[in-house]
């Protein structure tokens, strides 16, 4: 939530310099509060685990948050309890057609990294989410596969396989410490990583529009902008809980895949023992930064969105 504080105290540009939300007495007279609206685009075969781990850390702001839940008519997952997604889902056509906009939305990622975009079965309905949010969703927070299909489709930037899968615990350096998504961060920070591929680094670089604002040499970007914040992509998971990378090691192995231990993950690289988690706080800041960010900047009236 921002501080009220007089425009003139010395602290106000100081504060606002470093992406503090502030505002000043009038405009807080004058502010209009509404929940904020937020859909999520669940592509992850672990439906339930995560809504949960998504509800968790947007339930953890005091601001009031509307979930919509978005299902892929053209893709039909196998994993869902039975009746779940007809329940608590409505498909991503129906947002389209009936021109429903949000303040935020989250598109996560899936299991198909090895495959093309174009031969994902519900690539081309997906496709039609991402040009919607352009002018009907205010920030757009694109996870893992998500980033790497959104950064394609609205930038071209291509994928590539990885020697090996990235997977783990890594710690993550900020090229900007003042940008509203990282207010709190501590220079260097943890986050979960898993995936086979990754995005064209220097394609990213090349792209004008687009800001690298997290990476480290072991596992390329981390975090890209553009548009200041209404298009984020996160490639790893800061969403995950203490157990998620537990039950993906254990999943592969059990199908024979060849899988190595997680980086830094179980103490002593013993995977008998618990892992300490070490990504929490930056997971829970991150999404808190998220929904202040759009809260602060997104229109109280959603037709008033702009391009």
């Amino acid at each position: 939530m921002p501080i009220k504080i007089p425009r003139e105290l010395p602290a106000f540009d100081a504060l606002s310099s470093e992406r503090v939300f502030v505002i000043t007495d009038d405009r807080a007279e004058h502010q209009d509060i509404r929940p904020l609206k937020v859909g999520i685009v669940n592509l992850m075969p672990t439906t339930v685990v995560t809504e949960i781990q998504l509800l968790r850390l947007l339930g953890n702001s005091p601001l009031q948050v509307d979930i919509t839940f978005l299902k892929m008519n053209s893709h039909s997952s196998k994993n869902a309890p039975p009746g779940h997604l007809e329940k608590f889902y409505i498909s991503a056509e129906e947002i389209v057609s009936l021109k429903v906009r949000f303040d935020g939305l989250i598109i996560t990622g899936a299991p198909v990294e090895t495959m093309q975009f174009e031969e994902v079965d519900y690539w081309d309905e997906l496709v039609q989410i991402i040009d919607y949010c352009d002018k009907n969703v205010f920030s757009t927070l694109h996870i893992c596969w998500g980033a790497q299909a959104g950064l394609y489709r609205r930038y071209k930037i291509p994928k590539y396989p990885l020697e090996k899968k990235l997977f783990g615990i890594f710690p993550h350096a900020i090229n900007e410490q003042h940008h509203a998504l990282f207010r709190g961060f501590d220079d260097e920070f943890l986050a979960p990583q898993s995936r086979h591929t990754a995005s064209d680094r220097g394609a990213i670089a090349a792209e004008p529009r687009l800001t690298i604002q997290s990476e480290t040499p072991d596992t390329g970007v981390f975090i890209a902008t553009a548009r200041g914040g209404r298009e984020v992509y996160v490639t790893g998971h800061l969403e995950y809980d203490p157990l998620t990378i537990d039950r993906e090691y254990r999943r592969d192995i059990e199908k024979g895949l060849p899988i190595e231990l997680p980086k830094n993950y179980y103490p002593g690289d013993d995977p008998s023992k618990a892992p300490v988690v070490r990504w929490r706080a930056h997971g829970n800041l991150f999404f808190d930064n998220w929904l202040n960010y759009v809260y602060q900047e997104t229109p109280f009236n959603l037709d008033e969105l702009a391009p």
